[in-house]
């Protein structure tokens, strides 16, 4: 096993390393995003429960389903994203490994990426399902105080 790397060849490896970086990058950005809308949920949920502490409510009983049908949705995209982001870890460390000690990396590497992928589609799936399922129960709730206004 030669380790003697040229200067050259750290360059060329952190160029390799570039694109996968930057899909960290956005795979960080991702999980703020999902930990906000978690918190947002956890907040409501907190206040609702307060609520129902003091008077029992239907109506605070169906949101706070809805909220933790959400959470659930939310709590699998963020573990996916953190796999994302695990993976695409794996393949810049595999990238390092595999051109410092010329070993054949490339089908690991490979098959990384496309886990990584995979679980960025995935996230994807299930954020888009958590975003429905809060619009709709958003519709609803303001059709319901609609028509509350309208018989008043």
């Amino acid at each position: 096993m030669n380790m003697n790397i040229q200067l050259g060849d750290i360059g060329h490896i952190i160029q390799l390393a570039i694109a996968p970086v930057f899909m960290l990058s956005t795979v960080g950005t991702l999980l703020l995003v999902l930990l906000n809308r978690l918190a947002r949920i956890i907040d409501r949920s907190r206040v609702l429960e307060e609520r129902l502490d003091v008077a029992y409510n239907d109506t605070y009983i169906n949101e706070l389903d809805v909220l933790y049908r959400r959470s659930h949705l939310i709590n699998i995209a963020i573990a996916l994203a953190t796999a994302c982001g695990l993976f695409v870890c794996l393949v810049v460390a595999l990238l390092f490994i595999g051109d410092t000690t010329n070993m054949a990396l490339d089908k690991y590497i490979a098959g990384l990426f496309v886990a990584s992928m995979v679980c960025l589609i995935a996230h994807f799936g299930y954020l888009l399902r958590e975003i429905f399922i809060a619009s709709a129960f958003m519709r609803a709730h303001r059709h319901v105080r609609h028509i509350e206004r309208n018989q008043n």
